[in-house]
């Protein structure tokens, strides 16, 4: 008697987060996502570029914050009533920076990204930090470059210690 044992299914639905910034919105998978908070006015590092928008105090970690929206060169943004601040873990293997945080406008909203649902649309000319420019039903997105974002930071505040 043989036994067949059925076809692994594909995962073909995975959980992520959709953040509004600035005149965008950002997928990520929900896995990246550390934690919501409020906003409150980060510790300003001096000489750094103007989307650097400080330093935010997080479970013993001084994390940069930053505005993906002027970063990316999209619009400009700064915090305040409504705003939040997503922590993410970074990708990088930095085990002197494992975190980092992205200024939002409000709560992120889980989503259920399936594959066939999801368009992506080549685009050569993306903005910085921006790995792909996704449709997910009808909301356009951009799919972060998480290790690029983390090498800005790092030059960011390389440059803004050395000055």
């Amino acid at each position: 008697m043989t036994s067949q044992s059925p076809k692994a299914a594909q995962p073909t639905d995975i959980r992520g987060v959709l953040i509004a910034v600035a005149r965008a919105r950002l997928l990520l998978p929900n896995a990246t996502i550390a934690e919501v908070l409020s906003f409150a006015p980060p510790s300003p590092v001096e000489g750094a570029p103007e989307w650097l928008l400080g330093r935010i105090r997080w479970r013993g970690w001084e994390l940069p914050l930053i505005s993906f929206s002027r970063m990316a060169d999209i619009a400009p943004e700064a915090g305040g009533l409504g705003s939040k601040v997503v922590v993410l873990k970074a990708l990088g293997g930095d085990p002197k920076a494992p975190y980092f945080a992205i200024l939002t406008q409000g709560f992120p909203r889980l989503v259920t990204v399936s594959t066939d649902r999801l368009l992506h649309e080549p685009d050569e000319q993306l903005p910085r930090g921006v790995h792909a420019r996704v449709w997910l039903n009808e909301d356009e997105a951009f799919i972060p470059d998480l290790e690029a974002i983390q090498a800005l930071i790092g030059n960011a505040l390389a440059q803004a210690e050395a000055a």
